[in-house]
Formats: structure tokens, C-alpha cells, sequence
């Protein structure tokens, strides 16, 4: 220790042994620290790999931070949707096929799988391995009693080929697999466009029929209003009551209740229709109204002639076919694994060798060898594995045949369904229209016979009312037709058709 004394002096002091005995314990507790962070902080790390500590609350840790991180970079695609602008059906489903990532997820999977059949197709050439060696071997070696020191270089490349003649089929087989299965992704991949085209289909239509909705709604209020200021203009003029202007004020709240259900939903739909392309749900897409969109009013083709489109084009029954063949390659290498496989290998090696021994000068060569081998390999007797593997592939086959009828039979009833509801949505669709028509004719002599008195309020808001069901009705009847021909286009496997993609409405 050094003390500071008067006169500008310093003077060594012999440290006292209280002030070492605290120096030491400040020091170990500064230690004990440290060494309580570092296991803390190894702890934590440790914990934060496990799993939750109790079952009664949320599981968090900075790994979870992390990944919300990471979520954050997989943002939607933003769509070219011009704000000013109506989209057609068909050009939604454009935008929708171009952008929505189910069907680059589809399309990655088929690309997966073709270049799993090119590794397939290369084993049916032969392999070229070349291999290139370079070291120094120093040792001492023994000679009597003496030993020498000796240094070798070393430099030698290697030519390794290897080839199989023949295997009965087991490459063939593979291959054969192989191209079945990217048949399989490239249906799969059609059949997703498929549902792509009857989401989007199916999105717009109810969008339609929630704008309509709304218009009809609108128009509902509108006359509630009309009979609501009929019924005070009456009280005014003392021709009513107040039970009727009552009534009529609580038709005209029942009105405008309606109206915000409806635009409830429709917000709803816009949002689906937005996933359905592959966007946010909060982007908008101005779409034509109801009124602008055809109605077909009938189906030109039979339920024979939709059955027998949909069993020549549903992706999804030419995916089980391609499964069908996929077990019969199987069932090929099975078989093939009974008969031998001749393989062949060729190598050729350059090397050359320099020597140093102690005592001695130099010494090198250079030479080149190779040689050439054929191995015969054939399974004798394996417990019966082989056998069972056949068996195994054979009963695949017959499963994948099952499967493709009963996926037939199904997609039959499918297809019956859809041409069923097909024509009961354009029955509906008359009796809609005829409904509307009855109904706007009984409302207005409901309400011209309640100006003259003849008639009581309660007659005008049940005429509005039914009115009201009416256009409601008249709405759901048109778009229903529209989903009914979609989903039949769905069944049958028309959506994906290159010639119907115009005609949509």
C-alpha cells in the first residue's frame, strides 16, 4: 500500500491483514458473480429448447421472437389491382393463377419431381470418377542396425468407371416409377389450378349477390321510409293512428338493421375473394353488379354428356391412373430383383514416385496401371423378403384399381349433384322473377289502397316485407345459377379447359 503524508512525501505501509482478508472476499464474490451470470445465461438457452414448463400458460422465448421475425419476410404478393377499375370473372382468375402461391407450390413440386426422374434416367449410364492424389511419405527405415531416413512423394490420378450391364428391369423399373409420379404432380398441379378457378369462382359470385344484397336492402329502406312518412303524413292529417306510424318506424328500423347485416357480409366477401386471389384481405376489387352479368337460362348438355367429360378430364382421376402405373413399376423391380445384375468396373491410375534416402541421391518412376473387374451379383436365398416385396407390390396395384373406381363412382354422383342443383337454380330462377314481379304489383296497390284509406298500414309493411324477401330472393336466385354452372365447370373439369375460359360470365 502507499499513503499519501504532509510535505509532498510518500511513505510504503506494510498492508494490514484485515484489508487482504476483504480484498480476498470482495474478490471471490465478484467471481461468484460472474460465474452465476455465465450459468443463468447457459440455463436460459437451455430452457428456451425445451418445452413448456407447465401446461396452464403460453409457451414463449427469444426463438419465438425469432420466427416472428422470420414470418414477417413471407409478405403476400402485391396484385396489379387498379383502384378505378372493374374486373371481369376472368380476369380475376388470371391475376389468380398468376400470383396465388398454391399454385407455385404445385408447380416447385412437379419441377421437384421431374428432376427426381432425371437422377432415375442417369443410371442407365455409366459413372466417371476421377480422383487425383498428391503427399510426401518421411519415415526412417531399418537396414541392419543402422536406420535410414527415407522420403517418398507421392503423385498419382485416377481414372474409376463403373457400369451396369444389365439388372432384368430394376433400372427400367425406377425409371418407369419415376415418370408415373411426375405424372401424378403435373395432374396435381391441374388440379389445383381447378380449385383455384372454382375459389375464385365461387368468392366473386357471393360478392355479386352481397352487392345485390345491398341494393335490394337499399331499396327495402327506401320503401319502409315511403310507408313511414305515409302513416305520419295520415296522423297528421288525423286519418291514422299512432300505433300505426309506430309500426311503420319499427318496418323502417327492421330496414335499416337489414341493410347493415348486409354490408357486414359483404366486407366479409370482398376479403374472400381477395385470399381467393392470393392477396391481403383488406385490398378492394371493384366487380361488375349483378344486373351487367348474364344469367344463362339453361344447361345445353345432358348429365350423360357432363359424366362422360368429367371421367376423360378431372385431373385428379388421371392423378390415380398415374398412381396406378407407379405401382406397376414397382411391381416391376420387385420381380426384377429375383435375376442377377452384372456389373462392370474399369480403372486406369497415373503415378509417379520420387524416393530420397539418406546417403543416396534421388530416385523416380512414372508409370501407369489400371485393371478391370465384372462381378455377377445374384440373391440366392433371402428368407422370402424378395417374395413378400412382389406380393406387397402387387396388392398396390390392385388398391390403386380400386381406388380409380371408386374415385369414378364418385366423381359420377359429384357430377349428377351438380347438374341436379344446376336445374333447380334455374327453376328457382323463374319462380324468383315471378315472384318479384307479384310481389312489387301487391306492395304498390297495397300502398295506393292505404292512401285512399281502403287498406291498413299492417297490409302495406307485410306487402313491404314480402317485397322485400322477394328482391332478396331474385338475388340469391341469380347468383345461385351462376355458383351452380361454376360448380358444375368444377365437377366436370371444364374450369380448366383451355376452350371454356372465354365463355365464362
Amino acid at each position: 500500500m502507499v499513503c499519501q503524508v504532509p510535505g509532498n512525501a510518500t511513505t510504503k505501509v506494510k498492508p494490514n491483514h484485515a484489508d487482504v482478508v476483504q480484498s480476498i472476499a470482495e474478490t471471490k464474490w465478484l467471481a461468484q458473480t460472474a460465474l452465476k451470470m455465465v450459468l443463468l445465461t447457459a440455463i436460459s438457452r437451455l430452457l428456451a429448447q425445451s418445452p413448456p414448463v407447465s401446461p396452464d400458460r403460453p409457451w414463449h422465448s427469444p426463438e419465438e421472437q425469432q420466427i416472428t421475425r422470420e414470418v414477417r419476410r413471407f409478405h403476400l404478393p402485391t396484385l396489379p389491382i387498379e383502384s378505378d377499375r372493374v374486373y371481369s370473372l376472368t380476369e380475376l382468375i388470371d391475376l389468380a393463377e398468376a400470383r396465388n402461391p398454391e399454385t407455385r407450390v404445385a408447380w416447385e413440386n412437379a419441377r421437384a419431381q421431374a428432376a427426381a426422374l432425371g437422377i432415375a434416367r442417369s443410371e442407365l449410364l455409366p459413372t466417371l470418377a476421377a480422383v487425383a492424389l498428391a503427399g510426401v511419405d518421411r519415415n526412417e527405415s531399418g537396414l541392419g542396425s543402422r536406420f535410414y531416413r527415407q522420403t517418398i512423394p507421392v503423385f498419382q490420378l485416377s481414372l474409376n468407371l463403373n457400369y451396369t450391364v444389365f439388372d432384368f428391369g430394376v433400372r427400367r423399373g425406377r425409371i418407369n416409377a419415376q415418370t408415373a409420379r411426375l405424372l401424378t404432380s403435373n395432374f396435381g398441379f391441374n388440379d389445383v389450378h381447378r380449385q383455384l378457378i372454382y375459389d375464385v369462382s365461387q368468392a366473386y359470385y357471393r360478392l355479386l349477390n352481397a352487392a345485390g344484397q345491398e341494393e335490394a336492402a337499399g331499396a327495402s329502406l327506401v320503401n319502409a321510409q315511403s310507408v313511414q312518412q305515409a302513416a305520419e303524413e295520415r296522423l297528421r292529417n288525423g286519418l291514422a293512428t299512432l300505433p300505426d306510424v309506430l309500426e311503420a318506424r319499427s318496418a323502417t328500423a327492421q330496414a335499416q338493421y337489414d341493410l347493415q347485416a348486409v354490408l357486414g357480409a359483404e366486407e366479409i366477401v370482398r376479403g374472400d375473394l381477395a385470399t381467393a386471389l392470393g392477396a391481403s384481405a383488406t385490398m378492394r376489387v371493384r366487380v361488375q353488379p349483378i344486373s351487367e352479368v348474364p344469367t344463362p337460362e339453361s344447361v345445353a348438355d345432358s348429365v350423360e354428356q357432363a359424366i362422360y367429360r368429367a371421367l376423360e378430364q378431372r385431373p385428379d382421376l388421371q392423378a390415380q391412373i398415374a398412381v396406378i402405373h407407379v405401382a406397376q413399376a414397382e411391381r416391376q423391380q420387385a420381380r426384377a430383383a429375383f435375376f442377377p445384375t452384372l456389373n462392370v468396373s474399369a480403372g486406369a491410375t497415373a503415378q509417379s514416385l520420387s524416393i530420397l534416402q539418406q546417403n543416396l541421391p534421388w530416385g523416380h518412376t512414372a508409370d501407369l496401371t489400371g485393371g478391370m473387374t465384372a462381378s455377377l451379383n445374384w440373391t440366392v436365398f433371402d428368407g422370402g423378403a424378395r417374395r413378400s416385396r412382389l406380393v406387397q407390390a402387387e396388392a398396390h396395384v390392385r388398391e390403386a384399381e380400386a381406388r380409380v373406381s371408386a374415385a369414378r363412382d364418385q366423381i359420377e354422383n359429384q357430377v349428377w349433384s351438380a347438374y341436379s342443383n344446376l336445374n333447380t337454380a334455374f327453376r328457382q330462377r323463374e319462380a324468383a322473377a315471378a315472384l318479384v314481379t307479384a310481389a312489387t304489383q301487391s306492395y304498390g296497390a297495397a300502398l295506393e289502397s292505404y292512401n285512399y284509406g281502403v287498406r291498413n298500414l299492417l297490409d302495406v309493411t307485410n306487402a313491404q316485407k314480402v317485397l322485400a324477401q322477394a328482391r332478396s330472393a331474385d338475388i340469391l336466385a341469380r347468383t345461385q345459377v351462376l355458383a351452380a354452372l361454376a360448380d358444375l365447370a368444377f365437377r366436370t373439369g371444364d374450369a380448366i379447359q383451355a376452350n371454356t375460359r372465354k365463355t365464362l360470365p
